[in-house]
């Protein structure tokens, strides 16, 4: 693939070079031979097309199909008619050329500055597909100077003619941009769309996925650039690494904006993130090399490469290539067996993660090595999150692992890649779900653009706008507004299977007891109970970041006109339940809910002087001029925590219960009165708090806290609900 590439960039390298000798060629047979008073010659020098023709033959020869331009016939055609401009000048000193009197072929203007998203030089402009870095990797911004110029006849032709020959110009130049980054990404990292070729079911899973948002997320950028800036940049990318491996891996800065980063990186916990790693690390919080390689090179599974083998033998029947040079569908050339990705230590590899200085931040792995799921039963993380349902052991799937060409590999066990969990998008359609149809149509800086709230592409939408309504450049078109919805049709379809599938999950993980229990009801006072059960074996729950895991019972009674005598659960203004975290307790507009369920673990830091006190990121703010990750004094593997911070677990164990007990006072009651008492056990990824927390670092597509805000409570959902009805002596 790499060889591909560089043959495209010289490729236009040599036509240049053969240009430029052309017209030194051609200069110096006009000094001794042409009389500058003569007619312009009719055709140019057979010899010197001629020379074109077999040096372009020769190029072609070498080249893939993918890398040719039409045989070279275009080229041919340009160059032909610059040497007619050379001949036919009546002297040499005037020599027509394009735009300007500035011949592009001789003298290529100096490439703008790369600049990566932190704003520095990178070192490597071909992975900083910045604005102004590496015309490979930014399409779109090119010139259109940039094109290749054709000087006779140009002065001729009308300014409509122009205007269409430089907008072809262009749309070819960015077609061929495009395509030299997907090339040049390739050689290091197959995106997941090119996997999806062959394994669509994967894709299908995998495209709706955590693993597949988990670069994308705009409150885990922020949040990552937060504690960057709390600890002056001494946490690194150990944040991040567990994101986007292939984007650490490419060197890409840790507080770029997604729109700058390449599409593997985007792309998260893609495929080759698991499936190019050729060792088991073990708990390593998410270090480990990923091997480097283009589509050809080998991939790494549980079952060994006897069904690729076997695929490979029988090309008339498959139509694959595993080489550049012949025609094909391209696949990879072998399968290792990688046994490891089937046992727990490899999910423990991210799902455990100790901080630099021994916090403990999440202990999925840790739970699990002490669960019964282990002991009793041999049952491992991969049999409740990747079988037929999401949460449970329940089996596995059997058919082909790959459909190439329309013609199915043999029956197998297969994974689901859905991976299901508590997050959930907050960004626009047009970026996640994953989709291989919307990366091709738009970037994601012009799916940003599209504005799918107010109708765009819809036939309520585009019959109601006068003419001089505004669009951006590349939304004017009707037709592509309408293609812009039907793909976005389908990520809606998407992202509601995914959030059944996320309850699914949730409620195989938590139940509450099937009814409430009334314990006192007199004139004395009303008190009643529900339990809140662990029902997974494998892990707490909440488990993984669960100090940022909102889980937690709302609870109303109401009397028979509908009036609320008492409420715990309810949210502040900015969509916080009333903890010592949501911003109008903290500032004293609204009381603390006292009798507040939540299972969200608590960061706690150590003060000064000795004292705790909670804090929403446990970074250390150093009363140094610039704040750093302190080094520990003592062994903090003894303890399991640094001496300045702790986390409060508040989770339940596997298999654990926790009862939540609450009392109406008796002067918010009535003698006589019935009552309803309403329980819902609610579930959000984050606390609207956290929002607040890390908006100075910035948010990223342009999004507002607010905005991020209601989209995490719009996503908030009731896992269950139970009722019951009381009335007083």
């Amino acid at each position: 693939m790499t060889r591909v590439l560089g043959r495209r960039v010289f490729f236009n390298a040599a036509l240049i070079a053969v240009a430029a000798s052309a017209f030194l060629l051609v200069a110096s047979s006009l000094k001794a031979e042409v009389d500058p008073t003569s007619e312009p010659a009719q055709l140019a020098p057979d010899a010197d097309v001629s020379g074109l023709k077999d040096y372009l033959a020769e190029i072609n020869g070498k080249t893939s199909s993918v890398a040719r331009r039409d045989d070279g016939v275009e080229e041919i055609a340009r160059l032909r008619n610059y040497l007619l401009s050379v001949k036919g000048s009546k002297r040499q000193s005037n020599i027509i050329v394009a735009q300007g009197g500035k011949d592009d072929l001789l003298t290529p203007s100096a490439p703008a500055p790369a600049s990566s998203g932190s704003g520095k030089p990178s070192g490597d402009d071909l992975l900083t597909p910045a604005p102004g870095g590496n015309d490979l990797l930014t399409p779109g911004n090119k010139s259109p100077e940039d094109a290749l110029k054709v000087a006779p006849g140009a002065a001729k032709q009308s300014d409509e003619e122009a205007k269409k020959k430089q907008a072809e110009d262009e749309a070819r130049r960015k077609a061929a941009d495009a395509e030299h980054e997907k090339l040049f990404l390739e050689t290091k990292y197959p995106s997941a769309v090119t996997c999806a070729t062959c394994h669509v079911k994967q894709f299908e899973e995998w495209s709706v996925s955590q693993h597949a948002y988990a670069q994308l997320s705009v409150v885990f950028n922020a949040m990552q650039t937060k504690i960057n800036i709390n600890t002056g940049g001494t946490n690194g990318d150990f944040c991040i690494r567990c994101h986007t491996p292939l984007g650490m891996n490419l060197n890409e800065s840790v507080y770029g904006s997604n729109l700058n980063r390449t599409p593997a990186s985007r792309e998260g916990l893609t495929c080759v993130a698991c499936h190019r790693v050729n060792q088991a690390y073990g708990k390593i919080s998410a270090r480990m090399a990923t091997v480097e390689g283009d589509i050809y090179s080998p991939v790494y599974g549980p079952k060994g490469g006897a069904e690729l083998k076997r695929v490979l033998s029988k090309p008339e029947q498959y139509r694959v290539t595993t080489s550049k040079d012949q025609p094909g569908r391209q696949i990879h050339r072998e399968v290792k067996q990688a046994f490891f990705l089937t046992k727990p230590q490899f999910c423990g590899s991210c799902h455990d993660v100790t901080l630099l200085n021994g916090f403990k931040l999440e202990e999925a792995f840790t739970e699990f090595k002490a669960s019964p799921a282990i002991r009793q039963n041999g049952t491992t993380c991969q049999d409740c999150h990747m079988g037929r349902v999401q949460g449970i052991p329940s089996g596995y799937d059997f058919g082909p692992a790959a459909i190439v060409g329309g013609v199915p590999s043999r029956d197998r066990k297969l994974t689901n890649h859905t991976f299901a969990g508590p997050d959930y998008s907050v960004i626009h359609p047009g970026l996640f779900p994953q989709n291989a149809e919307a990366q091709k149509f738009k970037t994601p800086a012009e799916w940003l653009q599209f504005d799918y709230k107010a109708g765009w592409g819809t036939d309520k939408f585009e019959n109601s706008i006068s003419k001089d309504y505004k669009f951006p450049a590349t939304w004017q078109s009707r037709d592509e507004r309408y293609d812009a919805q039907a793909i976005l049709k389908v990520q809606f379809e998407r992202l509601a299977k995914v959030r059944q599938l996320r309850l699914q999950v949730l409620r195989n993980g938590i139940h509450l007891s099937e009814k409430i229990n009334i314990t006192k009801s007199d004139p004395s006072g009303l008190q009643f109970s529900v339990d809140v059960i662990n029902a997974t074996l494998g892990h707490g729950v909440p488990t993984g970041f669960d100090a940022e895991r909102l889980y937690f019972l709302e609870v109303t009674v109401k009397d028979s006109h509908g009036n609320k005598v008492y409420v715990s659960g309810d949210r502040d203004p900015n969509g916080d339940v009333r903890d010592t975290h949501s911003v109008y307790v903290h500032n004293g507009e609204l009381e603390e809910d006292r009798d507040l369920f939540s299972l969200q673990s608590i960061f706690v830091v150590r003060t000064i002087r000795g004292g705790e006190r909670e804090q929403i990121l446990p970074t250390n703010l150093s009363a140094d001029v610039l704040p750093f990750v302190r080094p520990e004094m003592r062994a903090t593997t003894l303890v399991g925590h640094p001496a300045g911070a702790r986390k409060h677990k508040q989770t339940i164990e596997p298999l654990g219960r926790r009862t939540a007990t609450y009392t109406v006072p008796a002067n918010k009651l009535r003698s006589g009165e019935h009552y309803t008492i309403t329980v819902r056990f609610i579930v959000q990824m984050v606390p609207v708090n956290l929002v607040d927390a890390i908006q100075d670092a910035g948010f990223d597509y342009g999004m507002s806290p607010a905005e991020i805000a209601r989209r995490i409570v719009d996503g908030s959902a009731a896992l269950w609900t139970r009722s019951a009805e009381v009335t007083l002596p």
